[in-house]
């Protein structure tokens, strides 16, 4: 059922049914370590290159995410799967690999919780029973397309962030479980006029509170409804002017507010501003937040991934950066 013109309320039960993530050596040094499924210790995942390390990340973050439930590619319906390298081709190899009807998937780092809601949708309009999604990022990956060459060595701001290497994977179904999808919130691109490919929180910001605010417009719901709300990877500097936007429409985040980039680094990890990439929000909300859940710590949770929309074509054409926000929640179910 649609609330209001952006937000999808899922009558019919929509569960996870297991998660899996893996992760690069950084992020398993980082708070969230322990909550990782699988932790690389080089970046190269012992593959040849970093590109097939990335999808080494997916193809495990997968494998472990289907074997925690005893399920095999052929016993899938469907798989949404997306990533940052250009036309997605982590994604697009690892389905070759599985078999699994495929839809690819890009919101660039949004891309998790805009295949979550679309899976989410599939399932809850009885097209399938079960749905499996898949995001990944890779620091090395990242920085060959969209920066330099990582020989050259160049020197970044403090607004900077670093691309997290990792993949999430979770299975979705409507097999009741302890932790339900609920609502999505899909975003609107917006773009306020920044120009910097090496600032951006601030460039997604704007698009993260346009779709906080809807969410809790069409919901009618309180941030204080919810235990925790995470935004994707806005980092320090987007966290903050985050908190400023929404408070200027009269809405106040207070400690139940967390960014994904942020919690996954510690402060003093070579990470600039934080962490970011598809991968951020995945392995932080299918690693640790997830498993916060199903202990009963956090019992409501909306995700707020973020998207800077841009392209390194569109940069050298001096283009600003268009960005977007997709918002899920997930919610425990009560246990009579």
């Amino acid at each position: 059922m649609r609330l209001g013109k952006q937000t999808w309320e899922f009558k019919q039960p929509v569960y996870i049914q297991s998660t899996g993530t893996a992760v690069g050596p950084l992020e398993g040094e980082g708070p969230l370590g322990t909550s990782f499924d699988k932790i690389f210790d080089n970046l190269y995942c012992d593959q040849e290159n970093w590109e097939l390390a990335e999808r080494a990340l997916m193809e495990e973050a997968v494998r472990l995410c289907l074997e925690k439930v005893n399920r095999k590619p052929s016993d899938v319906d469907i798989m949404l799967a997306g990533d940052l390298l250009n036309q997605i081709v982590t994604s697009n190899y690892a389905a070759r690999q599985l078999g699994i009807p495929f839809l690819g998937m890009f919101s660039a780092c949004a891309t998790v919780m805009q295949s979550v809601a679309v899976a989410a949708m599939f399932i809850n309009g009885h097209y399938v029973e079960n749905a499996l999604v898949a995001v990944s990022s890779h620091h090395s990956t990242a920085e060959r397309q969209f920066r330099y060459p990582t020989e050259f060595g160049g020197q970044k701001p403090e607004t900077a962030t670093y691309t997290v290497t990792g993949s999430g994977a979770v299975l979705l179904s409507n097999q009741p479980n302890a932790v339900r999808v609920t609502h999505a919130t899909l975003g609107q691109v917006v773009d306020m006029g920044v120009a910097n490919p090496l600032d951006m929180g601030s460039a997604m910001a704007p698009a993260a509170a346009k779709t906080m605010l809807t969410h809790f417009k069409e919901t009618q719901r309180e941030p204080s409804y919810y235990d925790l709300i995470v935004t994707g990877d806005l980092s320090r500097v987007g966290s903050s002017i985050l908190r400023k936007l929404v408070e200027d429409e009269g809405i106040k985040l207070r400690n139940n507010y967390e960014d994904c980039g942020v919690m996954i680094y510690h402060q003093e990890q070579p990470v600039f501003a934080g962490g970011s990439g598809a991968g951020c929000p995945a392995v932080v909300t299918f690693g640790y937040l997830m498993k916060e859940m199903e202990r009963g710590i956090i019992k409501r949770l909306l995700v707020v991934a973020t998207g800077a929309l841009l392209s390194p074509l569109m940069m050298q054409q001096k283009e600003t950066i268009p960005c977007i926000a997709h918002a899920v929640s997930f919610e425990l179910e009560e246990r009579g």
